[in-house]
């Protein structure tokens, strides 16, 4: 009677999944193009991580998500252990959280529960999205940018990564 119980449970779980696997348009992993910050006082547009981010946002079937970002142009450290200013430089060019996300037609919200930055942990991150083929195009909630204080949004290109052929 366990062992049936034990297999009617891990079917369900494996049926829950599959169908949010199904119905999710975003779900994979997603390699960084853009990051363009727009102010919403002055109206200036400006690449927030430089003019050749790097980063992966990915969804999975489960329902968690991260996001990893960094600026183009970070210096790495002189020794494995940076110094004090080397590790500002660093933190000041990079952000990344993960957690749970939850979504509908036009938008994803992003339950964030591990963060860069401790302000963002326990908060909920509101993003608008499109889908063009491969082309995911985020765009932020309004929101005060992490790195100035401005009111603004994010607009963030990604392009889905294929999975390895083997």
């Amino acid at each position: 009677m366990r062992r049936i119980a034990g297999v009617l449970g891990l079917v369900l779980v494996l049926s829950v999944t599959a169908a949010f696997a199904g119905e999710n348009p975003v779900l994979g992993t997603w390699k960084l193009k853009s990051f363009v910050r727009e102010v919403f006082t002055t109206g200036e547009r400006y690449n927030q991580l430089g003019e050749h981010p790097d980063g992966y946002l990915s969804y999975s079937a489960d329902g968690r998500m991260y996001a990893f970002l960094t600026s183009n142009n970070r210096i790495a450290p002189h020794e494995v252990a940076p110094t004090d200013e080397e590790r500002a430089n660093l933190y000041r060019t990079m952000q990344g959280y993960a957690g749970t996300y939850t979504m509908d037609a036009e938008k994803v919200i992003h339950h964030v529960d591990i963060s860069w930055n401790q302000a963002w942990t326990g908060t909920d991150q509101i993003r608008f999205y499109t889908l063009d083929g491969n082309t995911l195009t985020i765009m932020t909630a309004p929101n005060k940018s992490p790195f100035d204080g401005r009111e603004g949004r994010g607009i963030l290109v990604w392009e889905r990564i294929r999975a390895p052929t083997q």
